[in-house]
């Protein structure tokens, strides 16, 4: 036992004057293991000391790379970077007040109420992180982060429309999941006698798609977006800040708690930096290959979207073919999760008895200022949360299972700035040690150009059909496509209404005829 706190105290990392700490001592760094790392490690600081000088971080799109200087423009390399991140920030928070005080108001002359935000991704995946962690103080938040017409319109049926100011996110303005919200948002509007265009702001770059359809209907706003921001790191941008200040959180204090973690994990020093050591252990659990899942389980309601806003941020970064030499790497870190104590009645099971494929990045909240009521004897429901913690943490560790566990003392603006930004630095550091680019996502634009083959494909296949019946192959060779994806976009075809579909002895068989 002594030995076990021992190693606990050895392998602790505290911030005090943050309020967080992080527990490596179920997944220990040795001294062997970070002397062999060392020249992996003098690499990592040295690149992201690079990337923060402003150098071109991102090759491949030949972008730099500014998330960092987002929370403290002074590090920005010039003057015109740093104009570019204080002039937006003080019009976000004075158009923000503006809303929220009412000088700013929805056409019927009412304050807003509430706030839909439309975008994908990066674009949507940090404001409802900060939606759903943090209490609305001002508008309430609605999100259509999907081209899912049942979604989205499941979504703008709760609305109440006439105070609802919508903000459309996306930095080229034609990403199509984003593009399609808006558009179907705009005519849910019109259908309810309502023009959108006097309810809407625009984030996106300038002059683009986006920004043109702003300017030329007059929309209530715009907000600059920079190429030197990826979506998953652009939380502490007008992307994530726009939606935060409108929803009435401390913007200031989530910036700062990001500064802070940044100002702690750039210091070149292993033993006090939380983020190296974040990113060496995900290093030593998965042999630097991605070999074990992360499983992310934080013990708090209000970050049950941390485990989803981290898949995009550490799978999209990290989960690469090619290393930035061009050698084929396939590298990656899988990651999944929901919240404690629910995933132990779903797969703590396995995650105990099963495969040992996965590495625990458990979350704890030490305060509960609601904590009150004594459900047994003389324990509480925060009690019997602790315990959960505790228990599962010492019996995955008795099977063999490695852990991390991150201590904050409440969830804020200012401690979920400093959980995004240490998150977005181990990022950082695990890129430079498996020697990948963490800030493009070929994967991505090849899923995009597929889609667009597939949607054409669409178009096709429904002016080759006749009132006479047809199977795939024969509607294949007529429009010069492969038959099973003929067959899918036949069968969408139908199931819109389009076309007849008869089903035969199997799919080879079946006909489609136009309707």
């Amino acid at each position: 036992m002594a030995r076990d706190m021992k190693q606990y105290a050895q392998q602790l990392l505290r911030y005090p004057e943050m309020g967080i700490s992080l527990d490596f001592s179920k997944l220990p760094l040795t001294e062997d293991f970070l002397t062999e790392m060392k020249p992996l490690i003098d690499r990592a600081y040295s690149d992201i000391a690079a990337l923060e000088s402003g150098v071109i971080a991102n090759p491949d799109e030949n972008r730099m790379v500014g998330h960092y200087w987002l929370r403290n423009s002074a590090i920005a390399p010039t003057a015109e970077l740093r104009a570019k991140i204080d002039e937006p920030l003080a019009d976000l928070k004075a158009f923000a007040a503006d809303v929220l005080g009412g000088k700013i108001v929805a056409p019927n002359g009412k304050k807003f109420s509430t706030c839909l935000v439309i975008g994908i991704g990066g674009s949507a995946l940090g404001p409802e992180l900060v939606a759903d962690a943090l209490p609305a103080e001002g508008l309430q938040m609605a999100f259509l982060d999907n081209t899912d017409p049942d979604g989205m319109y499941k979504v703008l049926d709760t609305l109440p429309l006439s105070e609802t100011l919508a903000v459309v996110i996306s930095k080229s303005g034609g990403t199509p999941e984003t593009r399609n919200g808006m558009v179907c948002a705009q005519a849910y509007f019109a259908d309810k006698g309502l023009s959108f265009a006097k309810q809407a702001v625009a984030v996106t770059g300038v002059d683009s798609t986006l920004d043109k359809v702003a300017v030329s209907e007059g929309w209530i706003k715009r907000f600059p977006m920079e190429d030197w921001v990826g979506g998953r790191t652009s939380e502490t941008s007008v992307v994530g800040l726009v939606p935060a200040a409108l929803q009435g959180v401390d913007v200031d204090a989530l910036l700062k708690g990001a500064a802070d973690m940044d100002a702690h994990t750039r210091v070149a020093d292993t033993a006090v930096n939380a983020s190296m050591k974040l990113a060496l252990a995900w290093y030593a659990a998965g042999e630097g290959k991605g070999k074990k899942d992360m499983v992310v389980l934080p013990y708090k309601d209000s970050l049950v979207l941390f485990s989803k806003y981290l898949q995009q941020l550490i799978m999209e970064s990290l989960g690469k073919e090619l290393d930035l030499d061009g050698k084929t790497v396939n590298q990656g870190i899988a990651v999944y999760g929901n919240k404690g104590s629910t995933d132990q009645h779903a797969y703590v099971q396995q995650l105990r008895d099963g495969l040992n494929n996965f590495f625990v990045t458990f979350i704890e909240v030490r305060q509960s200022p609601t904590d009150t009521v004594k459900v047994e004897d003389a324990f509480t429901a925060g009690d019997y949360l602790q315990g959960f913690l505790r228990g599962t943490r010492k019996a995955l560790s008795e099977s063999g299972r490695q852990s991390i566990t991150i201590s904050i003392p409440t969830v804020n603006a200012y401690t979920v700035g400093m959980l995004i930004a240490l998150f977005e630095r181990a990022v950082s550091f695990y890129a430079s040690l498996i020697h990948i680019n963490a800030y493009h996502q070929p994967g991505v634009q090849a899923g995009k150009l597929a889609a667009n083959v597939f949607l054409k494909l669409l178009a096709s296949a429904e002016a080759a059909l006749s009132e006479a019946p047809a199977t795939a192959a024969q509607v294949a060779e007529a429009v010069g496509a492969d038959v099973e994806d003929t067959y899918h976009a036949l069968v969408h075809i139908a199931e819109s209404g389009k076309a007849a579909w008869t089903l035969g002895e199997c799919p080879c068989a079946d006909t489609f005829a136009k309707a």
